[in-house]
């Protein structure tokens, strides 16, 4: 694609309201973006009652391409070769995506791991266990570089090759304490958006980003999630895609294991170990999944992730929707799974480090972990750790198990 022809791409793509679905619309009845550039102010004046839109100029779309190449990024359209197999199949894939790294990972199979941000220090090893274990079977790891699973599971598969999806533009990845590891992904994974370069994430772009982490993956994991997490909505796409979906059970007894434990109930096939979800992958290669998840009532759920415009309907009062995202996706700020909090391992990003009491009880649950484990997730000295679980020993909090394991007392608070 030539210069010319991206600047009209990415011209199209920017203009308001004008999302996937649309831009297809344009591009197959005018026959490039060019001509749909023309044709949109009269088409929207006549679909819209005389309401105009915003049109992206061509300097915007110049400068965000200068923008884009002092960062290293370069933008892969639908047309191109280097564009993700997998996300191609998608209904809403984004007709223009800005990439930094290596494009080729994009070429592989991808498996996505995501889960709770405030993960447990089991769900954390787990989740370590498995971007190792598949990244050996050559399937590339792709998460959403949120805190917790996310970042695990990125950092378990730098060797191999990882990617990371951003809700927001190249220039503001969140969370900004793991600027290092969006360095070290860039170097030898791939790091894509969608959204404009100097776009600051907002609550909604995370789901409209889980799509996409979905699309770019054969199966997605759900290693721990509570109810309404942003992980489910993650797993929710991947069933829509007719991808897998796996889920990891987790203790009946604590919180973030609701969510996967009832997508389990739902359909959702059983991951205890990696093999789990290597064999089925195996198994269904090429073939896209039948089952139903998120149903209850026997509909899938649709919601709105894009505010788009309707250009080719009738010219009525139905003609131009404004519509809001649903009540679960439009919260002001960002969503629970995108919030503050004690994150185990923040000093490696150069950020202050929690109180090691505070990030040892974050990290237990009702499940035992391995003392070694819990030190390496907690990124405490042996030291600090032995000593705050002599605190919650005193306290009566601490259950000791065999195999040097630990769990917090079952019926103590979180």
């Amino acid at each position: 694609m030539s210069e010319a022809q991206l600047v009209d791409w990415l011209r199209l793509i920017r203009s308001e309201n004008i999302g996937p679905r649309t831009f297809r619309q344009l591009i197959n009845r005018f026959g490039g973006a060019g001509a749909a550039l023309d044709a949109l102010p009269s088409l929207a004046a006549r679909s819209l009652r005389g309401r105009t839109i915003r049109i992206a100029t061509r300097e915007e779309a110049l400068r965000e391409i200068e923008a884009a190449r002092a960062l290293g990024v370069r933008f892969v359209t639908t047309a191109d070769p280097d564009y993700p197999p997998l996300l191609k199949e998608i209904a809403d894939a984004p007709p223009l995506i800005a990439m930094r790294g290596a494009s080729w990972t994009a070429q592989r199979d991808g498996v996505a791991i995501v889960g709770s941000r405030n993960a447990s220090a089991a769900g954390l090893a787990f989740a370590e266990r498995l971007a190792r274990s598949l990244a050996l079977e050559n399937y590339v790891i792709v998460s959403g570089l949120a805190r917790g699973i996310d970042a695990i599971a990125h950092r378990a598969a730098l060797e191999t090759g990882t990617i990371a999806v951003l809700a927001g533009g190249h220039a503001r990845p969140y969370p900004s304490e793991h600027a290092r590891l969006v360095e070290e992904i860039a170097e030898r994974g791939l790091i894509v958006s969608e959204m404009p370069i100097e776009w600051e994430p907002r609550g909604r772009d995370f789901p409209r980003r889980n799509r996409i982490i979905s699309g770019l993956s054969r199966g997605t994991i759900v290693v721990e999630a509570a109810r309404r997490s942003g992980s489910l909505i993650t797993a929710r796409f991947a069933n829509e895609q007719g991808r897998e979906v796996f889920a990891v059970p987790g203790s009946p007894l604590d919180p973030r294991a609701e969510g996967v434990n009832d997508l389990i109930r739902q359909g959702a096939t059983l991951c205890a170990r990696p093999e789990d979800v290597i064999s089925v992958l195996a198994e269904n290669a090429g073939a896209p999944t039948r089952k139903t998840l998120f149903d209850d009532d026997g509909r899938e759920a649709e919601e709105t992730l894009i505010d788009e415009l309707d250009l080719f309907s009738a010219p009525d009062d139905s003609a131009f929707e404004e519509r809001a995202a649903p009540a679960s996706f439009s919260a002001p700020g960002l969503p629970a799974e995108c919030g503050d909090g004690p994150q185990p391992g923040a000093q490696r990003d150069g950020t202050p480090q929690a109180d090691a009491h505070e990030i040892i009880v974050s990290l237990l649950g009702p499940a035992p972990i391995a003392i070694d484990d819990l030190i390496r997730v907690a990124g405490l000295t042996a030291r600090e750790v032995q000593g705050v679980l002599v605190e919650l020993d005193i306290e009566g909090r601490l259950q000791r198990h065999g195999a040097n394991s630990v769990s917090l007392v079952y019926n103590q608070k979180l």
